[in-house]
């Protein structure tokens, strides 16, 4: 999966993160069928109606899709590289769409609010028609 990265206002070190500063911008992809399947065999989910097509046409979808936790890895990975992994605390997702083959997506986040040291994120993950398919949050400590 190729990767291709963007800076929007990204902050030089943690300690200096404000309220409303962005994370620098990534767009994965595009998204292949082997990338889902290298994902099934990392992760261990075979589920037929991510690699067999006739099924998943069965079931009324146009193609197969990816697992909701592969693009859900690529954001928390891409929120470890910008706060450092020892300083996420915590992270929700909640998967708001499919992602197909050749998607393109955006992987994206926002600081909240900082309060006691510790920033409160928005993140989210879209493909390139503007669908979000990941809406998330998180907590990083910040040294303030």
């Amino acid at each position: 999966m190729s990767t291709k990265e963007t800076v929007t206002g990204a902050r030089a070190t943690l300690s200096e993160l404000a309220a409303g500063d962005e994370m620098p911008t990534t767009v994965i992809g595009p998204i292949s069928r082997t990338d889902i399947v290298r994902y099934a065999g990392a992760g261990g989910d075979f589920n037929p109606i991510h690699h067999d097509e006739p099924l998943s046409q069965r079931f009324g979808l146009p193609q197969v899709f990816t697992m909701g936790m592969l693009q859900g890895g690529a954001l928390a990975q891409r929120l470890a590289r910008w706060v450092g992994p020892a300083n996420v605390l915590s992270m929700t997702l909640r998967f708001t769409g499919q992602v197909w083959p050749g998607d393109e997506l955006t992987l994206a986040g926002r600081v909240a609010s900082i309060e006691d040291g510790v920033a409160t994120l928005e993140l989210s993950a879209a493909r390139q028609t503007g669908d979000v398919v990941i809406k998330a949050s998180a907590t990083a400590r910040v040294a303030h």
